[in-house]
């Protein structure tokens, strides 16, 4: 697990208090770049066979999974990017900030818009521990805009959650010295439960088992190599700049590693890149992008600087593009078998 400076709910006091705030109603993520309109949903899962890992009071465990696909049209409303008690949450170490303000954040999918037909490869992704799966939003709308099934897995008490009964869950994993094989073992539990219940009923007759990847953010990161190791349905994986623990035993399918550097770098502080990169037998590519922070993979790339909250060096609108295009390229090779070139970003070093 990596500390940073990001916006999330156990890390925000580590930066100072922001400036006075940019208006609410200028908070934006990019479009999608993909020709299709983008449909959203949530689904409240509950697996029985499980008591939660981190609520001792809970004989199950319950998730939350947003939903991102391509639609026929974009009919419905868009959806809220945060609930007002996740927003609140999130930026009370914020004065100067609008506690409703990630409230309205502009988004671009449509609730329940019509699907389009045909079967769709998946992509699950897991956020940063202490992110919420929203922050992932910039990256699924532009991957369902692209032809591709996407579930976001909240990870029940590892960050702030809002369930369809108003309840509103805390980071009760947010524990010094959290053991991080743990929280990525854990991780790879949910996911496996969120595949086996999306095999059903309406999503099972439109997702392409055949064509399964796992992105992750940070945590995320860690907990996809983890579950590719535990799971062979997912075919490929992606970190996005998290550190490994434990090292990844050999794993011989697809993975690519996109970081920040120095701490990224072959010769970076945090060697589990390095040490698990031997360990990577199928397909590899590993690259930094310079300029980038922790958090610049994600949506708080564009969302900090809109916010008035120090953020990394680089625009961030050109981080997510630089991700949104490496990562979308890695999708379409692994899991639809089409080449297709990446611009030269000068901002981004190939290590292998």
């Amino acid at each position: 697990m990596r500390k940073t400076l990001a916006l999330a709910a156990t890390s925000l006091t580590v930066l100072a208090a922001a400036p006075q705030a940019a208006q609410a109603d200028a908070l934006a993520l990019p479009e999608p770049t993909g020709p299709k309109p983008v449909g959203t949903t949530s689904l409240h899962l509950i697996d029985s066979s499980r008591p939660d890992p981190w609520n001792p009071e809970a004989d199950k465990r319950e998730l939350m999974v947003t939903l991102w696909y391509p639609a026929r049209k974009a009919t419905g409303k868009r959806v809220t990017y945060m609930t007002p008690q996740e927003s609140a949450a999130i930026l009370k170490p914020y004065p100067d900030v609008a506690p409703d303000a990630l409230t309205k954040v502009r988004t671009y999918a449509r609730l329940d818009a019509p699907m389009r037909k045909g079967r769709m490869p998946l992509v699950v992704m897991s956020p940063g521990f202490t992110f919420q799966r929203a922050t992932l939003t910039s990256l699924a709308e532009d991957f369902a805009s692209r032809g591709y099934l996407v579930a976001a897995v909240e990870h029940t008490y590892e960050s702030v959650a809002t369930f369809p009964d108003g309840r509103t869950t805390t980071c009760l994993a947010c524990v010094k010295g959290q053991d991080g094989g743990k929280v990525a073992a854990s991780r790879a539990k949910d996911v496996r439960f969120v595949l086996d219940e999306l095999a059903k009923g309406r999503w099972g007759k439109v997702i392409d088992r055949s064509k399964i990847a796992m992105v992750g953010h940070s945590m995320g990161g860690n907990s996809a190599a983890q579950t590719m190791l535990a799971d062979p349905r997912v075919k490929a994986g992606v970190n996005l700049d998290g550190t490994f623990k434990p090292i990844v035993e050999p794993l011989d399918r697809p993975f690519m590693l996109i970081g920040a550097p120095p701490l990224h770098t072959p010769d970076g502080a945090d060697d589990s890149w390095k040490r698990s990169w031997a360990n990577l037998k199928g397909w590899k590519r590993w690259i930094t992008v310079a300029g980038t922070d922790h958090s610049a993979f994600v949506d708080y790339a564009v969302l900090r600087p809109q916010l008035g909250i120090p953020a990394q060096e680089m625009d961030g609108a050109r981080a997510l593009r630089i991700t949104r295009a490496h990562l979308a390229a890695f999708l379409d090779r692994h899991l639809l078998g089409k080449e297709r070139p990446v611009e030269d970003f000068p901002e981004v070093t190939d290590h292998g």
